[in-house]
């Protein structure tokens, strides 16, 4: 027998199943922000200043050609982390695709999240920004 969603099991035995899809949504509070990030840019700060809590919730990657550049974040002046390697043949369509994160922002020196998209690739932070 086949199955066209899968399910999440759980450890009590009469617990109910919880339906998975190859869609199923990030929850995300409807007070969530949002911000734009252009192609090319560095270190784009998420809302006005940014602060040590700030949540990204994720990251809506918008590829402009097949050979997108990467997208990377930060927390405050932490390593860049690499969300999207991007390159030639990364990408089949250029469908934006979403990168979940869920992580608050911790570092004290210049607090916040941050965003940075290489040639070719746009990006919208979602979350709760200061």
């Amino acid at each position: 027998m086949t199955h066209d969603v899968g399910y999440l099991d759980h450890t009590r035995a009469n617990a109910p199943r919880v339906p998975v899809t190859k869609f199923t949504p990030l929850p995300v509070s409807a007070g969530s922000d949002y911000e734009t990030v252009a192609a090319s840019q560095s270190d784009q700060v998420m809302g006005a200043t940014g602060a040590v809590g700030d949540y990204l919730a994720g990251v809506l990657i918008v590829p402009a050609t097949l050979s997108p550049g990467a997208v990377s974040i930060k927390d405050g002046n932490g390593s860049a982390i690499t969300i999207f390697a991007g390159g030639s043949g990364s990408i089949v369509t250029l469908h934006p695709f979403f990168v979940p994160v869920g992580a608050r922002a911790f570092a004290a020196t210049t607090p916040g999240w941050k965003i940075t998209t290489g040639a070719n690739v746009s990006a919208l932070g979602i979350g709760a920004f200061s």
